[in-house]
């Protein structure tokens, strides 16, 4: 996937600004940066539901923009920052509908079973099957919304925030599942997040936005320093080298 020179404006406000990264499967992107610098933007861009002012998309030679939805949501999952839950079905049928694009005229297959079984467990659902998503605490309906994503079995996976609303610990499940369905499964796999330091420990790459602006893309100790960090938040910043990875402690404010 290429994105090159993309430039956004909404509502007359400039939210990027030439950016240029490339993309591939088999490696976990984390978009960075501050409120308001433009990553779930970007996203959308990613995953052809905003067309860009100017520049492009690309994936596999074809502008992301210009492919019939129902093909581009065989290949590509996108999970929204705010997702709407329009019925109150139970899990396995929230689940299913990852599977939407794949459905013949005789509705689910084996297959289709096969992956909402796998996806369910990947996430550890597997006692809330039965249980209707509204009932779900935040956190186990965000595992859902990952659920529903994996379902699709699809190349690539775009995450918008897919963090919030989680525990530490279903946090680093999570970041450690997308990692996993990079290296071991060839996926392509881009989320927006804002914890640095889960960012640092799990990412191959960052890109750190910061006003619609690419001001880093590379391997995280490259992308997440001090300079780029004060540059883009704000903040002064030290990295550590802790037991399990790096760990960014945030000093104070800087001018």
């Amino acid at each position: 996937m290429f994105a090159e020179t993309v430039s956004l404006s909404l509502g007359g406000k400039a939210v990027l600004n030439r950016v240029t990264a490339q993309f591939s499967r088999g490696e976990l992107v984390a978009i960075v940066g501050p409120n308001g610098a433009g990553k779930s933007s970007l996203l959308s861009c990613l995953a052809g539901l905003r067309r860009p002012d100017t520049g492009q998309v690309s994936l596999d030679g074809a502008i992301v923009t210009q492919i019939p939805a129902r093909r581009r949501a065989r290949v590509m999952a996108f999970l929204a920052q705010t997702p709407e839950i329009a019925w109150d079905v139970d899990v396995r049928t929230f689940v299913g509908l990852g599977r939407t694009p794949h459905l013949g005229a005789f509705g689910p297959s084996a297959e289709d079973a096969a992956a909402m079984d796998q996806a369910i467990a990947t996430t550890g659902l597997d006692d809330f099957v039965e249980r209707p998503i509204t009932r779900l605490s935040g956190g186990e309906r965000a595992r859902a919304l990952i659920a529903r994503a994996l379902a699709g079995q699809t190349d690539w996976l775009l995450a918008d925030e897919p963090l919030t609303g989680l525990d530490p610990g279903h946090a680093l499940d999570t970041v450690g599942l997308f990692r996993r369905l990079a290296h071991e499964q060839g996926k392509g796999v881009i989320v927006t997040l804002h914890d640095l330091t889960l960012a640092a420990r799990f990412a191959d790459r960052v890109l750190l936005l910061d006003r619609g602006c690419l001001v880093a893309d590379g391997a995280p100790g490259k992308a997440l320093t001090p300079q780029a960090l004060a540059m883009a938040y704000g903040v002064a910043t030290r990295t550590h080298a802790g037991e399990a990875g790096p760990l960014i402690e945030i000093l104070r404010r800087v001018d």
